[in-house]
């Protein structure tokens, strides 16, 4: 009976570091799900460097009570497994979501997401999988800051080509004197 607590234990520490150095979560419900989708689902998370792992609802519960996470608790029923992302935190929604749409599947669902520390619904977890690539939102971010300093650029050069056109038409009123 001690070495079953001790271990419960350790499986609560576990999630409990997974939920802090993660900066996104989302848990899921799957029933019925084939063996096939499962491995197909898991190597995608493997590929984009989620971790999906299925856990204990009570323990999940005590893991983030312990650091703070509030409002999961409704969502902890049923069977549940939860993907950490590490380094993308649109990474685990996108997969799942993608998954979905892919599989047209109800096997798979969403119940809840965790972003920093914050729990958002399934369809807070829905627009965080909306959400462009972290490239594509790096390039929009840089062309609104490349647009007014182009303008102005521009703006600045406007008196200094004044003055390239006044000297062309002062040499050629020389040359023709």
């Amino acid at each position: 009976m001690q070495k079953s607590i001790e271990q419960k234990s350790l499986v609560v520490a576990e999630i409990k570091s997974k939920l802090e150095r993660s900066k996104a979560c989302v848990l899921t419900e799957f029933r019925g799900m084939t063996v096939q989708d499962a491995t197909e689902l898991r190597n995608k998370f493997r590929e984009a460097g989620v971790e999906f792992k299925v856990c204990k609802n009570t323990l999940t519960r005590i893991a983030a009570n312990e650091i703070g996470i509030d409002g999961l608790d409704p969502y902890l029923e049923g069977p549940t497994a939860i993907a950490f992302g590490y380094d993308d935190p649109v990474a685990p929604a996108k997969i799942i979501s993608d998954f979905i749409k892919e599989k047209k599947t109800k096997a798979v669902s969403v119940k809840v997401g965790i972003v920093d520390g914050q729990v958002i619904d399934a369809n807070g977890v829905k627009a965080l999988a909306d959400l462009p690539p972290k490239e594509v939102l790096l390039a929009q971010v840089l062309a609104g800051m490349q647009g007014p300093l182009v303008g102005m650029a521009n703006v600045l050069q406007g008196p200094i080509r004044k003055l390239g056109y006044a000297l062309e038409d002062l040499r050629k009123q020389k040359e023709s004197a």
